[in-house]
């Protein structure tokens, strides 16, 4: 499952949870990708391969006849966008939000948001005050955290470049007023954990092409002390330091399914795992206690949800601590003095904070929070404050504390939504669809949200699918659906099929492997399901979808094309062999306990038969492939092989692809000619206008 890090771009793990925030996965509307951290959840045997075709260099390459290029934008069949179009975008796409990154020493906080084109750090010294900026990039800073000390004199903040996630780790000196970079050039840095005593940084390092994780250490006033402590292959990182900075908890994770946690003595190298066992166990993220002698953790043994437990370093029983709430822990901190631990629940999509004393499980008093995501928690230096990041649909993401004595909630940000009333932002219902299969004798039923327009129907439909495929589509804030709902008059439909998180241990396994495609049969059956709703036009429906949930669109395109009238395929994969083969090396591995190992021969036989370039010659409607260039998770290659045989077999196809992006659009300007183009895309294909300049 994972862990969540101090730096946005550090999260190792194959869930859904970054930085403790709501949950969709890469595919995300771009201004909640963009305000989300850089990198998300997502990971990372005998037959002889053909060898792999190289990864595309759209952006050097001859360019195809019909390829135009504008700026930093590629495209091919994009019609010039009307003024109508960009103009009626202007407020949506002006929206802003906040994330809760650190405390500060001086009693303020840091917060990560955008007041240009890309997402910056800024410190605040009390709610509601002025922002003050303090990192001024072209490339979007990921994450930032001061150690939690008074007095710390800086902080560490992470960044990189066109969106290739090879992040560098920096250090911002404020009482000396220098800043330097603790991270070797040309490497992959993420995750990350201060020593206690706020001079040390303990952090994962990766190369593109190789499977081996090193962990580092640094003292942050010397770059030149940087050293490797642990170095093997899989995903590993650094998550916490006992007190007295002798020993490190490192957390191993194989797939959504399994982690491994260990305790390295630094001292003599010496690696100890804590809790083994022959059970595939996940767990999310975890604490020493200040004496060291525990870790507090959430965890899935013998138990569908994650559950928040002690577990004794040396060996013994575990102390369940949150057994009474049959929903997933998603995020926790442990207060400084290790008395109190706060947690959040996802329940049904919904997050519920709780803080309880960690001596006798006595609950603490906490805040009505309206329904929505919480994220990101953090206690205070004092042990004071929870800090934490609260959206919801209505409600832009913005940065919350409470006081722990006497639950007093303020408001931090506020961030501007363009002058959109967002009390007339639809909320969406929560339904439940039937599946192909059953469960006890009974139909298996799959939820889903459903944004209902003000207008009358029979209405336009697009069923947007959420990517990992380990995540989670949650009712979070984004201006994107609101814009569709509320000026294209567009139902939405927004499924957690088979895989998605959330729902136990059971429900994300059962897409696994040979069962790929069965998460598929549950867009038929929505597709059914739509059938049999009289404000709905199911001969209007359309597939949106990135990262897996593009996969998923490719796929819907090549199983339903007469039922649909066309997709958006964001950053998706076309074929699963050349995207195991092609995806960076420091994650293909946690990518083959998902998909399966494209080694294997019967496996390399189903994935090629599944894969949706294989079947491209099925699609007979509008497909809009969308792209970076500098994608390290699913290449360039897989969205021109796709482009290129759609094309070959005369199916229509629109192409758009941003050479200074990665995994999804986070450039302010990038993302809104993607909008733009995309209701572009909609209006013609969907709706059905002819649009004029």
């Amino acid at each position: 499952m994972g862990v969540r890090s101090f730096l946005g771009g550090g999260v190792i793990g194959a869930a859904a949870v970054a930085l403790g925030a709501w949950v969709h996965m890469h595919g995300l509307p771009p201004e909640i990708s963009a305000y989300l951290p850089a990198e998300m959840r997502a990971g990372q045997t005998e037959a002889t391969p053909a060898a792999p075709a190289a990864p595309a260099t759209p952006a050097t390459a001859a360019a195809p006849a019909g390829r135009v290029e504008k700026g930093n934008l590629v495209m091919e069949e994009i019609p010039a966008i009307p003024a109508a179009v960009t103009d009626a975008l202007l407020q949506y796409q002006n929206a802003r939000a906040a994330s809760f990154q650190s405390w500060a020493p001086d009693g303020g906080i840091l917060i990560r948001t955008r007041f240009g084109e890309t997402f910056q750090i800024h410190r605040l010294s009390g709610p509601m005050m002025a922002r003050t900026q303090l990192t001024f990039f072209n490339e979007p800073v990921a994450g930032a955290s001061y150690p939690r000390v008074s007095g710390a004199p800086g902080f560490v903040y992470a960044k990189d470049t066109g969106g290739d996630e090879n992040f560098q780790i920096y250090y911002r000196d404020e009482a000396m007023g220098r800043e330097y970079a603790l991270s070797e050039p040309g490497t992959r840095n993420t995750g990350g954990a201060w020593s206690h005593d706020g001079k040390r940084i303990a952090w994962s390092q990766q190369t593109k092409d190789s499977p081996v994780y090193k962990v580092m250490v640094a003292d942050v006033a010397d770059p030149a002390t940087r050293k490797t402590v642990f170095e093997r292959e899989g995903a590993w990182s650094a998550i916490d330091w006992t007190q007295d900075g002798s020993k490190l908890l490192l957390i191993n994770s194989v797939s959504v399914a399994e982690d491994h946690l260990y305790v390295l003595d630094l001292a003599s190298g010496e690696l100890t795992e804590i809790n083994k066992s022959d059970d595939k166990i996940a767990y999310v993220t975890a604490r020493f206690t200040p004496d060291g002698q525990s870790v507090i953790t959430a965890l899935d043994a013998g138990r569908e949800f994650l559950t928040l437990a002690r577990i004794p370093v040396a060996g013994g029983d575990i102390t369940w601590l949150s057994s009474d709430i049959a929903w997933d822990v998603e995020d926790f901190d442990l207060s400084p003095d290790g008395t109190l631990i706060a947690f959040s629940t996802n329940e049904n999509g919904l997050s519920k904070i709780h803080v309880r004393r960690l001596a006798d499980g006595a609950q603490v008093r906490t805040p009505d929070l309206p329904l929505g995501i919480a994220g990101g928690l953090s206690f205070d230096p004092e042990g004071k404050h929870l800090g934490f990041t609260f959206s919801n649909s209505q409600s832009s993401g913005d940065v919350w504390t409470f006081a722990i004595e006497t639950g007093e909630l303020t408001r931090w940000t506020a961030s501007e939504v363009g002058g959109l009333d967002t009390t007339k932002f639809i909320v969406p219902e929560l339904i439940a669809y039937p599946t192909f299969d059953e469960v006890d004798g009974q139909k298996r039923m799959i939820p889903a949200f459903y944004y209902k327009p003000a207008k009358p129907g029979p209405l336009p439909v697009i069923i947007y699918i959420h990517g990992g495929p380990e995540s989670q589509e949650r009712p979070g804030f984004t201006t994107t659906y609101q814009y569709w709902l509320n000026e294209l008059g567009i139902a939405i439909l927004a499924p957690n099929v088979r895989g998605s998180t959330g729902y136990g241990k059971t429900y994300v396994s059962l897409d696994n492997g040979m069962k790929r495609e069965d998460s598929v049969k549950d867009i038929g059956a929505l597709l059914d399901w739509i059938a049999t709703q009289p404000d709905l036009d199911a001969s209007r429906v359309m597939v949106y979808g990135g990262s897996y949930g593009g996969y998923m669109v490719n796929a819907a395109m090549t199983h339903f094309s007469d039922r649909l009238a066309g997709g958006v395929s964001v950053v998706g994969i076309s074929n699963f062999v050349t995207f195991l083969e092609n995806t960076s090396g420091y994650r293909r591995d946690l990518r083959r306990v998902e998909y399966g190992d494209e080694r294997d021969p019967e496996m390399r036989k189903f994935l090629e038969q599944i894969s949706p370039l294989t079947n491209a010659a099925k699609i007979s409607k509008p497909l809009f492939i969308i792209q970076g260039a500098n994608d390290p998770r699913v290449p360039a290659s897989e969205a021109e092989q796709m482009l290129e045989l759609v094309r070959k077999n005369g199916g229509a196809a629109w192409y758009l692809l941003a050479k200074d992006e990665g995994h999804g659009f986070q450039k302010k300007s990038n993302r809104d000619f993607q909008n733009a183009a995309v209701v572009l895309f909609l209006k013609q294909n969907l709706l059905g206008e002819t649009m004029t300049q």
